[in-house]
């Protein structure tokens, strides 16, 4: 079983920073991509950032020189750096990973997992 856990959301003032992590556990062999949605109240959920085993970074444009995205491999930990935090950033943060996993002795995947999800809130 592979499991996402986030933690880092949080209520902040506009102009302020938070930074969200998330962490993937389990039978896995490895990650192909991590990374961020985020669906605020009545919206759809919607691409934040991902970024691959290589490095390669996906990001929305509303974003962009704002947030900023890293991983950590070895500890299979995806960050999300917040910065200049506006109201419209208001949205429950989903952590997300394509990955492949072991079952009993095979390799299965790439599966798409999601984190539970975490409030960030920023207002005044």
């Amino acid at each position: 079983q592979v499991q996402l856990v986030e933690s880092g959301g949080g209520l902040v003032q506009p102009g302020g920073s938070l930074r969200l992590s998330c962490a993937a556990s389990g039978r896995i062999s490895s990650i192909n991509a991590m990374g961020w949605y985020r669906q605020a109240p009545g919206k759809q959920r919607e691409l934040v950032a991902t970024i691959t085993s290589d490095g390669s970074i996906n990001s929305v444009d509303s974003v962009k020189g704002r947030f900023a995205i890293s991983r950590d491999n070895a500890k299979n930990t995806v960050y999300l750096q917040m910065n200049s935090l506006k109201p419209e950033d208001t949205a429950v943060y989903y952590c997300y990973a394509r990955l492949i996993y072991y079952s009993l002795l095979y390799k299965r995947g790439p599966n798409d997992y999601w984190g539970q999800g975490t409030q960030v809130t920023v207002s005044s």
